[in-house]
This record gives structure tokens, C-alpha cells and sequence, in this order.
């Protein structure tokens, strides 16, 4: 009788122990809920903008333009008197000999030598036709900050940033606002810049926008 009876007290200890526990689970649960669910609502900073917009900035790599050497004929997607070549001649990089058949001898000069040799990422291949390809960085793009952050619901951000590009010596010569690009006329200077690289490098700041969304609580590009 008497052990009957310890046992039923010490039952009696226990449940409001245990229901004490399962209230104490609920809470921090729920506490855990409430600040979850604000993490997924807080506003994108321009801390965590920055890190995203500078990788996309980069992303691309840089500006690149390609020319080849030898007895260059014409094709489909270049010609031997585009004006990429005629920029480079004028640069003093590469000369130029008319040859049969609309085709042109391209010899690359010791300056234009000496300009390839100092840039980075520099490619030259040799094609089985015995002409050479050159693949020839311009300039790179520089993040420089975020001007704004616009939120446009819940998980979706408009960020507004600055940077701009820094040219290299051959970026200069293709630069859209240069003396030798703006030497050609309107529809040259189009072509090198839609097809040849051409663009405002030495243009001091642009500003351009990117949307990112959320999902699962991590921030990215907006692929739509």
C-alpha cells in the first residue's frame, strides 16, 4: 500500500514537469518561427547587394577583341577591311597589303609586338591556313559601389551600382570616345563597337541596374 502510494506521487511530480518541458519546446519553437520568418522578410542591405552585384560585374571577364595575321580572306564573320583592321593599322599595330581576291596581307609590327606582349591574357594560335589569331583583352570593369536598393515585394530587390572600366594600352586605341575611333565615320565607328569591341573605356563612371530575388532565405540574380 504504501509503495502504491510513492508511486503515485512521484507520477504526480512528473507530469507537470514534463508538461513544463513541452511548454518550454512550444516557445523557443515558435520563437525560432517568428525569427525565421523575419530573416525571410528583411530587407536586402547594400552590404549584401555588393558582394552579388561585384560577381556579376566580373562575371563576363573582360572586354576582348580578335584580329588575325597572315594572308587574312574574307569570310562569313570578318573581313580583312573591316575597320578593326583599319583601327589597328592606324594605330600602328599592324600593316596592311592588298592582296588578290579581296584577301589582305596583315603583318603585325615590333610596337604592336611590344603592346600584345604586355597585356594580360593575351591568346595567339596558329590556324591550319598558316594565319595566326590573336584574342586580345581591352579592358576589365571595376564594381565600385551600390547607389541604391529598391525593394519590389518581399523577396524581390532593384539594386542601382556604379562602376566603370579600366583599359589596357590596346583599350585606349578602341576606346569610342578616342581620336582614332571617332576618326571613322558613323557607321565604322558602329561596327567597332557591336562587333569589334569598341566602347567608352575611358568613360570615368556608368551606372546600371540588376534585380535580385530570394529564395530559401539566400539572395541571387534574378534569372526572369
Amino acid at each position: 500500500m504504501f509503495e502504491a502510494e510513492v508511486e503515485m506521487e512521484r507520477r504526480s511530480s512528473f507530469l507537470p514537469l514534463v508538461l513544463m518541458m513541452c511548454l518550454l519546446a512550444a516557445i523557443v519553437g515558435l520563437g525560432a518561427y517568428i525569427v525565421l520568418q523575419a530573416r525571410q522578410r528583411t530587407p536586402l542591405t547594400a552590404q549584401q547587394a555588393s558582394v552579388l552585384v561585384a560577381a556579376s560585374v566580373h562575371g563576363p571577364g573582360p572586354a576582348i577583341t580578335k584580329f588575325r595575321t597572315g594572308l587574312v580572306k574574307p569570310t562569313s564573320d570578318e573581313k580583312p577591311g573591316d575597320p578593326n583592321y583599319r583601327l589597328l593599322e592606324k594605330a600602328k599595330i599592324v600593316t596592311l597589303a592588298k592582296a588578290p581576291h579581296g584577301a589582305m596581307i596583315v603583318s603585325l609590327t615590333p610596337q604592336g609586338e611590344r603592346l600584345l606582349s604586355d597585356v594580360a591574357g593575351f591568346k595567339k594560335e596558329k590556324a591550319a591556313n598558316g594565319t595566326f589569331s590573336y584574342q586580345v583583352p581591352l579592358a576589365q570593369r571595376q564594381f565600385l559601389s551600390v547607389t541604391s536598393v529598391s525593394m519590389n515585394g518581399v523577396n524581390t530587390a532593384t539594386v542601382e551600382y556604379r562602376w566603370k572600366w579600366i583599359p589596357n594600352q590596346l583599350g585606349s586605341v578602341f576606346d569610342a570616345g578616342g581620336p582614332l575611333v571617332k576618326s571613322f565615320n558613323m557607321w565604322d565607328r558602329q561596327t567597332l563597337i557591336n562587333k569589334y569591341g569598341a566602347d567608352f573605356y575611358n568613360q570615368s563612371l556608368k551606372t546600371s541596374a540588376l534585380t535580385l530575388a530570394r529564395a530559401d532565405r539566400e539572395w541571387n540574380i534574378s534569372t526572369q
